[in-house]
């Protein structure tokens, strides 16, 4: 069984048993989180699509860990203008470990 989450502005394909990184959620380490915004839930051939989400359906999750992902280096440049600059950006996420789809 797998479903379609939407969390931080973005959606995720989860199963039982996979580990998924989000954007940053308030919860300590250990803690266990239930997302209730679904939109789809499949068991193999079959699949609910919710309008927008699917009634009753939830996601139970165990936050892993907290971090931060690879730098992403911003770099612009105007050609003969002497105009350089340089950026870096380090995005906050919260590491959850999918324990049940509920549909």
């Amino acid at each position: 069984m797998y479903a379609v989450i939407k969390t931080g502005g973005k959606q995720y394909k989860v199963a039982a048993g996979e580990t998924i990184k989000v954007e940053l959620l308030d919860a300590e380490v250990g803690a266990e989180v239930t997302i209730d915004q679904v939109l789809a839930v499949g068991t193999g051939a079959e699949l609910k699509i919710g309008a927008p989400l699917v009634a009753g359906a939830t996601v139970k999750a165990t936050v892993v860990s907290h971090g931060k992902h690879d730098k992403v280096r911003i770099f612009k440049l105007r050609r003969r203008k002497h105009y350089k600059k340089s950026q870096g950006h380090r995005q906050n996420y919260t590491e959850l470990a999918i324990s049940a789809v509920n549909g």
